[in-house]
């Protein structure tokens, strides 16, 4: 056993991987956690019969989850139960279009075809996409690189053409898309990481292969049971988790931490990890200065949301689990949002029927809808109320209402919202954000802070704001990945 104590800040999946990953090392680890559950954004609402996935509702590349189990032995399978999802997701448009996604090349071909698009340039898109995947995957994800120095030293001068850099996310779909459904469809890949296709660097196309290549999941009862289940894991390792315990300080002395702060008492540490991300914690735990602060600048927070939870007293035989209903001008859209910085009028809407695959979470005969628009984070210097945001609910609902969903409100008998300004009091995000930092070749090139705080050597993090960004697979493999570079620093 290594006696040097790890604290962590929060129980997001990224710290509880990272408290996973390093009590398979030896070390002791407890979690302070400020809410009555784990999960963090993986949150979970019951009421009136009804289940809801408050946060993330799509699982990808469960290998990253399965590894903190083989770990230590075991099956992921014994402790989240999952499935594979067809169709992965259904497109709606304006115009009465609806086109689905699957991963088998055959039915692919044919959902293209139904919209004028020749099959072959699908294929020629999921081989550019794969291509950059592995190429992504074999540094950035596996290796954990966070420097310019890592990566100059990784990958060398030759491999950076491949990422193509010149690109934006968008210019590298129209090369081989030729109908505006397709190109829209997997554009809105970037919903992933909260960011735009129109200004996020080209090799984000790695992200479709995540789908494609690994398929895409359902976790039995609800994706909170993947906290559920490493919860389980955790009580076995005997990994201590405080809930209710929230963190207001962590206290250093010179160059290094020393220890937190949690419901007025202080705990000593020689490793703190932090799953608050990178400027929330640097501004309200460790007090640091505004020039310091402005250093910071760059890693600018993904987009937020508006997060609807409808339970209904009908089913709508249209949708499948997973549906988006696209913008009319999405470029507009993007633009709306991320460089005007102002509520969409007229969103794309990504909406949740999980009944259709596990009639457990509604009552017989009924659907729990999760609808979520993609909003601008908050500006502090222009603030929204929260009567902006429900103006904004009442447009999306119209437009479902327009789109198919008729008599969408006459059926609600259930109804939770939530807006940026709830976001962040929950989870104490940056500005509300859902993901992290933003995904912007001109602002950051895509990359995140680094794991490792510049200021203190023994402080570490992860989660969305730090690299290799958001997402459930992302910040478990960057738990993960923390941990190692930890044991690495720890003997160095």
């Amino acid at each position: 056993m290594n006696r040097k104590k790890v604290i962590i800040v929060g129980a997001g999946l990224g710290g509880l991987s990272a408290a996973i990953s390093l009590a398979q090392e030896g070390y002791p680890v407890t979690i302070h956690e400020k809410n009555p559950q784990i999960g963090g954004k993986l949150n979970l609402l019951k009421d009136h019969g009804y289940t809801f996935d408050l946060g993330p509702s799509i699982l990808t590349l469960p290998h990253i989850f399965g590894r903190l189990f083989e770990r230590s032995g075991r099956k992921m399978a014994d402790y989240i139960p999952i499935r594979p999802l067809r169709p992965h997701w259904r497109n709606f448009f304006e115009d009465g279009t609806v086109v689905d996604l699957y991963p088998e090349p055959d039915r692919m071909a044919e959902e293209a075809r139904k919209v004028g698009e020749d099959a072959a340039c699908v294929q020629r898109f999921l081989k550019y996409s794969a291509d950059l995947y592995d190429l992504v995957n074999a540094g950035y994800f596996e290796q954990g690189l966070d420097t310019a120095k890592e990566f100059s030293r990784f990958y060398g001068l030759g491999q950076f053409p491949k990422f193509d850099l010149f690109r934006t996310m968008h210019g590298g779909v129209k090369r081989f898309l030729k109908t505006r459904y397709l190109q829209d469809v997997f554009d809105y890949f970037i919903k992933y990481v909260g960011s735009s296709a129109y200004h996020s660097p080209a090799f984000m196309n790695c992200l479709p292969t995540i789908q494609f290549r690994y398929d895409l999941w359902y976790v039995d009862g609800g994706l909170y049971n993947i906290a559920l289940g490493l919860q389980r894991l955790m009580d076995e390792l005997g990994i201590e988790v405080r809930l209710n315990s929230e963190v207001t300080e962590i206290r250093r002395e010179g160059d290094r931490v020393t220890g937190l702060v949690a419901n007025g008492q202080f705990h000593p540490a020689d490793i703190i990890i932090s799953n608050m991300e990178v400027i929330p914690a640097y501004g309200r735990l460790l007090h640091e200065d505004a020039a310091f602060m402005r250093r910071l600048d760059r890693f600018e927070p993904s987009c937020s949301g508006l997060v609807l939870e409808l339970g209904l007293d009908c089913q709508y035989p249209q949708l499948a689990h997973h549906n988006f209903f696209f913008s009319e001008h999405q470029r507009a859209h993007f633009h709306t949002v991320f460089r005007k910085g102002q509520l969409p009028p007229d969103p794309t809407i990504y909406l949740v029927a999980a009944s259709k695959t596990d009639p457990t979470v509604a009552p017989p005969g009924c659907d729990c809808l999760k609808i979520l628009p993609h909003i601008p984070h908050i500006d502090d210097a222009h603030p929204l109320t929260r009567e902006d945001y429900l103006v904004l609910k009442e447009r999306v609902v119209d437009k479902l209402e327009r789109m198919g969903l008729k008599d969408l409100r006459r059926h609600t008998v259930f109804e939770h919202c939530w807006t940026p300004l709830d976001i962040r009091q929950q989870y104490y995000s940056n500005q509300g954000s859902i993901y992290g930092v933003v995904s912007d070749r001109f602002k950051n090139l895509a990359f995140k802070a680094p794991k490792q705080s510049t200021k203190y050597p023994n402080l570490f993090f992860v989660g969305g704001s730090v690299n290799p960004g958001g997402g459930m697979p992302m910040v478990v493999l960057c738990g993960q990945n923390v941990a190692r570079a930890i044991v690495a620093w720890d003997r160095a």
